[in-house]
This record gives structure tokens, C-alpha cells and sequence, in this order.
């Protein structure tokens, strides 16, 4: 059973419900290349250089997990890291499942693992992150973590549109901001 598994099944009684032969760890920077196929391949992520996803998995492998099939090869990951001004707050930068396992429940338990473990590291009190207004997915995907810890979801818009440089053909929309707490973890 990997750290996170144990971690989880102390915390919440029960280790993550995921397809069979799937486990639960933080990246590696072995990682990076395969979380930057896994970002651009969902098509709806802003995708960051290559070079940011080795970054992250050396400098936020510990408020970040991935999925791995039974290969050990990242099918899915989430990536987050605790705000300087609120370090009780996880803000969660990205959130990818590979294409042919949406639809499971991989990216909330993904989430519930990475709350117990930053929980159990670091003490966590609130969880953010933005969603776009048309990303119908993540928008359910936040409510369902809200509802499932019992705390309260609130939205209001972070970035407006117009904050984000004009590139032709990359029309962006806001990002609104999804304050989810207090949070007993």
C-alpha cells in the first residue's frame, strides 16, 4: 500500500475506491513528461512548458498525487501547492484523468488522497482552485468534494477575462475562484 493509501485509510477509515490495479503516489520527475501528455491530451487545460511539469514534480511532489495503472505509468494526477499568504490553504493548479478513464471517480479520489495527504503533512484547512465557466467537469468535480466534506463552496471571478494577454485565436475566460471550507481532514 503506497504512503497516500495508508494515509488516506487512517484519516477517512478506507483506502481510495480506484479501478483495479491503480495505486495512489506522488509524483516523481520521472513523472513530468507523462503529466504534460496527460495535460495536453485533456483538452481543456491550459498546458505549461514541459519543463514546468519536471519543476513541479520536484518541488510540489508533496502537495501533488498521481494515479498509476498497474504498469506504474501516471494515468492521472493532481497538482497543487499551499498559498504563502494561508498555509492551511491547498490551491489545486491542475486536475487531469487519461481519456479512456473519465468518468470513474479516479480525479475525486485523486483530490480526497491529496487533501489527507496535505492534511497529515501540513495541517489543511481550505481547498482553491479556479475553473472557466464552460469546464462543466471540474465545475461537478468541486461541488462533489464540497458536498462530500460537508463544507461550504463559494465562487467569485479571480482573473476577469481581459486580465489575460490577447492571442489571437485564444479567446480566455475568466477564472473563477472555488473557496472550499472551513475543512475538517
Amino acid at each position: 500500500m503506497s504512503t497516500v493509501h495508508a494515509e488516506r485509510e487512517n484519516l477517512r477509515g478506507h483506502a481510495p475506491r480506484l479501478p483495479r490495479g491503480m495505486s495512489v503516489d506522488r509524483p516523481t520527475v520521472e513523472d513530468g513528461s507523462e503529466l504534460w501528455r496527460l495535460a495536453r491530451d485533456s483538452e481543456v487545460l491550459d498546458v505549461n512548458s514541459p519543463y514546468s511539469y519536471l519543476l513541479w514534480c520536484r518541488d510540489f511532489n508533496d502537495t501533488s498525487v498521481v494515479a498509476r495503472d498497474d504498469s506504474g505509468r501516471p494515468v492521472g494526477f493532481v497538482t497543487g501547492y499551499l498559498r504563502p499568504e494561508e498555509p492551511g490553504t491547498l490551491f489545486v493548479w491542475q486536475v487531469a484523468v487519461d481519456g479512456s478513464l473519465r468518468g470513474q471517480g479516479i480525479a475525486g479520489e485523486l483530490l480526497d488522497a491529496l487533501s489527507a495527504q496535505v492534511a497529515n503533512t501540513y495541517g489543511l484547512s481550505r481547498i482553491e482552485t479556479t475553473v472557466t465557466p464552460d469546464n462543466v467537469p471540474s465545475e461537478r468535480l468541486f461541488r462533489s468534494y464540497a458536498a462530500r466534506h460537508g463544507a461550504e463552496l463559494t465562487r467569485k471571478v479571480l482573473f476577469p477575462a481581459a486580465a489575460f494577454p490577447d492571442v489571437p485565436g485564444d479567446g480566455h475566460e475568466p477564472e473563477v475562484l472555488y473557496r472550499i471550507g472551513p475543512l475538517s481532514i
